[in-house]
């Protein structure tokens, strides 16, 4: 294809050829909406998405951005587990409410909180015996504690535990 056979369809602006000068409004920020949709299933509350660039998105970035209504795109120079971990910090970071924790029972060991604990990077695990709450662990339990084999049950924090029941709001 040659040059002169390529038409132009129309104008094409950068950044720098648009200039938006500030005016008086009557229209109220809380009036606004700056919603956008980026795909079918995905609506923005804010039109923010980080590029998908190594040395901008991870999950930091992107829990920071899901928090305020944008979206973070994890990069791919990680290897694939590399980015599942990403992923995985950022859903399990939901609104400071993690849903779907990491649990173990209280007759494990503390070598097997510790090898948890450091595989998803997380500073404490509750503790259930058949699907109810005993206990949490933490690394403020385990700060001095020597003795791997010891069954969590010896050195969780146990009762009173302060619980609420779902749905209810931090207000």
């Amino acid at each position: 294809m040659s040059i002169e056979s390529m038409k132009i369809i129309g104008e094409g602006l950068t950044f720098d050829d648009v200039l938006l000068v500030p005016q008086k409004s009557s229209v109220l920020p809380s009036q606004v909406d700056v919603g956008s949709q980026l795909t079918r299933r995905i609506r923005l509350n804010i039109p923010i998405v980080s590029a998908a660039m190594d040395t901008v998105t991870e999950s930091k970035l992107a829990i920071a951005l899901a928090r305020e209504g944008g979206i973070g795109i994890i990069h791919k120079n990680l290897p694939i587990e590399n980015q599942a971990e990403e992923v995985d910090r950022v859903k399990r970071s939901e609104s400071g409410m993690i849903y779907n924790p990491i649990t173990l029972t209280s007759d494990r060991t503390v070598a097997d909180a510790l090898a948890v604990m450091k595989k998803y990077r997380i500073s404490g695990i509750p503790i259930i015996d058949h699907g109810r709450l005993v206990g949490i662990l933490t690394n403020r339990d385990l700060r001095f504690e020597t003795n791997q084999n010891r069954p969590i049950s010896e050195v969780m924090t146990k009762a009173p535990l302060i619980t609420a029941p779902i749905g209810t709001t931090l207000e």
